[in-house]
C-alpha cells in the first residue's frame, strides 16, 4: 500500500529505524529487510530492448549476469575475513543463556542463505556472534581438547606449566613471599622465562593456533551465513 505525501506524518531515518528493529529484537526483519534493499538496488532488464540479434543478447546477459553474480559472491565471502568479528561483543553477551545447540546454533537448512552483500555479511557476523557467544567458546575448548590430544607433548607443557604455577602459590603460601616483594618478584620473573620456555618447546603456542584457526574458521563462515532470527524482547515493566 503506498500512502500519498503528508506534511503531517512522521519520519524516521534508516539508522533509527534499524536500531529500533535491533533493540527491539526483529532480527529477522533485519536481515530481510537488508536482502530487499539489495534486490531493489539491482538494475533490471529493460523490456523494450531492440529485436534485432536477440540471440546474441540473450547470451551475453547470461553470461554477464552469471560472472557479475559470481564476482559478487566472491566479494561478499571475501568481505567476511576483512570483518572484526569481536567489535560489538562485551562481556554481558556470555552472561546470557547458551542458544540450544540443535534448535538454536545448528538449525535447519532453511537457517542458512548466501548474504547478499558485504553490509548484510558484516550485520550478520556481529549480530550472531553476540547471540552464540557462549557456544562459539565451547567449540573452541572443544577444538583445543582435540589438538592437546593428537599433541601429548603440548599436553604435558600445559600440564607441566600450571604446576608449576600451583608450586610457586604453595611456596609463596608456605614462607610468606609477600613480606620480600623483590624476592617475590625475581621468582616471578623465573617463572615466567620456564612457562615461555615449556609453552614454547613442547609446542603448547601450535595446539593453540590450531585451536584458534578452526573456531576462527567456523565462527566467521557460521555467522556470515546464519540467518538472524528473532531474539528475546526485553521485558518492560508495568
Amino acid at each position: 500500500m503506498a500512502f500519498s505525501p503528508n506534511p503531517l506524518s512522521l519520519s524516521v531515518p534508516d539508522p533509527a529505524f534499524e536500531s529500533w528493529l535491533r533493540d527491539s529484537g526483529y532480527l529477522d526483519l533485519l536481515d530481510h529487510r537488508s536482502s530487499a534493499a539489495v534486490v531493489s538496488a539491482s538494475p533490471s532488464s529493460s523490456s523494450a530492448d531492440a529485436p534485432s540479434s536477440a540471440s546474441d543478447d540473450v547470451v551475453s546477459s547470461i553470461t554477464g549476469g552469471f560472472f557479475a553474480s559470481l564476482l559478487s559472491r566472491i566479494v561478499t565471502v571475501s568481505s567476511l575475513l576483512t570483518i572484526n568479528p569481536f567489535s560489538k561483543l562485551s562481556a554481558n553477551d556470555f552472561s546470557r543463556d547458551t542458544p540450544p545447540w540443535t534448535t538454536g546454533f545448528f538449525g535447519t537448512c532453511d537457517s542458512y542463505s548466501f548474504p547478499s552483500s558485504s553490509q548484510q555479511a558484516r550485520m550478520r557476523v556481529h549480530e550472531n556472534i553476540k547471540r552464540f557467544a557462549r557456544n562459539y567458546a565451547t567449540l573452541f575448548i572443544v577444538f583445543f581438547a582435540c589438538a592437546l590430544y593428537q599433541m601429548p607433548l603440548a599436553l604435558v607443557g600445559l600440564l607441566a606449566s600450571l604446576a608449576l604455577w600451583e608450586l610457586f602459590k604453595y611456596c609463596s603460601d608456605k614462607w610468606k613471599f609477600d613480606r620480600h616483594p623483590s624476592i617475590r618478584k625475581l621468582l616471578i620473573g623465573i617463572g615466567q622465562c620456564a612457562t615461555a620456555l615449556l609453552l614454547t618447546f613442547l609446542n603448547v603456542q601450535m595446539a593453540l593456533f590450531s585451536a584458534l584457526a578452526i573456531s576462527y574458521s567456523v565462527m566467521i563462515f557460521h555467522a556470515g551465513f546464519r540467518k538472524l532470527t528473532p531474539s528475546k524482547k526485553p521485558s518492560r515493566g508495568r
